[in-house]
């Protein structure tokens, strides 16, 4: 595992540009072992998290892993990890809260001057705010931080600019897993399953186009193709790869629209 915990230790850098980013940090891992669905009080789990919290550093400033660092969407996915797997991560929740944005999401480039969110860095922030409500119970300041950013991207109908109406990014619309850091629709919907059903709401019908879209992508033997995968060093594939079926984007999506078609 080694200390680092957005590259592996010993990383040699100038394969970031040829090679891509390295998944097979410590972060990134226990990201897919929540996804997985790891039992977070079996043993391994409880032996595992306890050693990142002594021993796992980040990569930006040392600070120990569950203190979280100054970027939104790591922070957010640190949130998810953390309090799923049991970790006591509110000072990080309310960071997060203080940096909500005044169009309602997050953004990474907050800390550069940046005053407009981001898709990718709200999806993040979303998630970890729904992990930690679900653990905890969440707080007022937390639920009204979520409903802010739900709004910045229902506003926006999952994928379009609310300037101009046009697609605010081709690659929104392209199905990926593991997603990592980055958006797309079928996140976005998966989090809105997650949401809704954690609280007890029906869809919003904003959600209403992404779902069309999504629905559209659907094979005639019901499967949903893997469109593209982010490139980088990885300890096992989930899939067969870009341009074939792939199980974990049919998972999604399929819970996605038995969500949906309930609904409506």
């Amino acid at each position: 595992m080694g200390r680092r915990r957005f590259v592996p230790k010993g990383f040699d850098w100038s394969l970031w540009k040829t090679q891509g980013q390295p998944w097979t940090a410590t972060g990134f891992v226990l990201s897919e072992l929540r996804q997985f669905g790891l039992d977070p009080a079996c043993e391994s789990a409880r032996r595992t998290v306890a050693l990142i919290g002594r021993n796992s550093r980040w990569d930006e400033g040392g600070q120990p892993f569950f203190e979280g660092e100054t970027e939104e969407c790591i922070n957010g996915r640190t949130v998810a990890d953390g309090a799923y797997f049991g970790v006591d991560v509110a000072s990080i929740v309310e960071r997060l809260i203080c940096e909500n944005q005044p169009d309602g999401g997050w953004n990474c480039e907050r800390a550069n001057g940046s005053t407009r969110s981001s898709f990718d860095t709200t999806i993040n922030v979303l998630e970890g705010l729904l992990e930690f409500e679900r653990a905890t119970g969440g707080t007022p300041a937390s639920k009204a931080a979520r409903a802010s950013g739900e709004g910045y991207l229902l506003t926006r109908h999952l994928f379009r600019r609310r300037s101009t109406g046009e697609v605010a990014a081709d690659r929104f619309l392209a199905l990926t897993h593991p997603s990592r850091w980055r958006y797309d629709i079928l996140r976005a919907l998966d989090y809105f399953r997650a949401a809704g059903q954690h609280d007890g709401k029906e869809p919003d019908q904003r959600l209403s186009e992404a779902v069309d879209h999504l629905r559209a992508r659907q094979l005639d033997d019901g499967r949903f193709t893997l469109d593209w995968q982010a490139p980088g060093r990885i300890w096992f594939a989930t899939d067969d790869g870009p341009g074939e079926p792939s199980r974990w984007v049919t998972l999604k999506a399929l819970r996605v629209l038995k969500w949906w078609d309930r609904a409506v």
